[in-house]
């Protein structure tokens, strides 16, 4: 049975004649009879008295209308519901995020995606690069939200946003020079945020270059989060590379020192499964990031 057929069934029950229905449907006569003759042939039942030229509900009929009516209601309800989601009117969006992302970047922008569109429950989870994969790869979560590429053939990774990274210490634990070299990078005491964490994966990386391997490294401190890792390097543990939107207060105040250390942008991924479905609220919300980003270009000294 279908809903077509549920549609032609109760305007004929209602207006208890059949070229009424057809007429007020915009269907011919005969197709009309057709669909309620399809329903009565396949449940073995009689809909309609044929009394002389006109028709009545048979007692199956009145009981089978009122489960026509609510099933027409529910599917009405139903289209309700998608134009609604594809309007943003109602909905949820789900989105992970490495820490950086998620605890400075993050926040602003789902903040103006909230205020557009009020009717989308947005939700964070907050972890490091690898958690974030393993979440949108199992589809727990609608976007993801990295600081490093990675690598997984069922995820499309796309460049979303550009972060500037900074080697940072206590004042003083580093001799003032105007560039540091393999040996004083070798002699730091490090505070490493764990492995994992693409911020990590970054320092390593940056000092390999500089000619001081990972094996080579003082670590004093493994630590789980950005704020634990500042907190540690402002008490004197060591120092440590973090992202500028992590450190930015804290240079200002002077309780951390930027070091002479050249080193790249890097820049902010986003993560989507490349078989899932992708939400019209996981689209709008890409496009206001890209905009964002579009905006920041615009305004930014390097663009005029």
């Amino acid at each position: 049975m279908t809903l077509e057929q549920l549609r032609i069934f109760v305007a004929v029950a209602e207006r208890q004649h059949v070229t009424q229905a057809a007429r007020a449907l915009h269907l011919t006569q005969s197709a009309v009879s057709a669909a309620v003759a399809a329903i009565e042939s396949r449940y073995a039942v009689t809909l309609f008295d044929r009394v002389g030229r006109g028709i009545r509900l048979t007692e199956t009929g009145k009981r089978f209308l009122a489960q026509a009516r609510a099933v027409l209601a529910r599917a009405a309800e139903a289209e309700t519901v998608l134009a609604d989601l594809s309007a943003l009117k109602i909905g949820s969006l789900a989105l992970a995020a490495s820490q950086t992302v998620g605890n400075y970047w993050l926040p602003p922008l789902m903040q103006r995606f909230h205020a557009g569109n009020d009717g989308i429950a947005l939700t964070l989870t907050i972890g490091n690069t690898e958690t974030v994969r393993e979440a949108v790869h199992e589809g727990q979560v609608d976007l993801g939200f990295i600081e490093g590429p990675i690598d997984d053939p069922l995820l499309s990774v796309t460049a979303i946003a550009d972060d500037e990274m900074v080697m940072v210490a206590p004042p003083g634990l580093v001799p003032v020079r105007k560039r540091l070299g393999a040996a004083d990078l070798a002699k730091i005491p490090w505070v490493l945020r764990e492995h994992g964490s693409a911020t990590r994966v970054i320092l390593e990386e940056a000092l390999h270059k500089a000619g001081v391997p990972a094996a080579a490294l003082k670590i004093v401190l493994v630590l789980p989060s950005n704020e634990s890792v500042r907190a540690a390097v402002e008490a004197g543990a060591g120092a440590t590379l973090l992202s500028r939107h992590a450190v930015d207060g804290a240079l200002r105040s002077g309780t951390l020192e930027r070091l002479p250390f050249a080193l790249p942008k890097r820049h902010f991924y986003v993560l989507r499964h490349k078989q899932r479905y992708g939400s019209a609220a996981a689209n709008a919300f890409l496009a206001l990031v890209r905009e964002d980003k579009r905006t920041k270009r615009r305004a930014s000294p390097a663009s005029a």
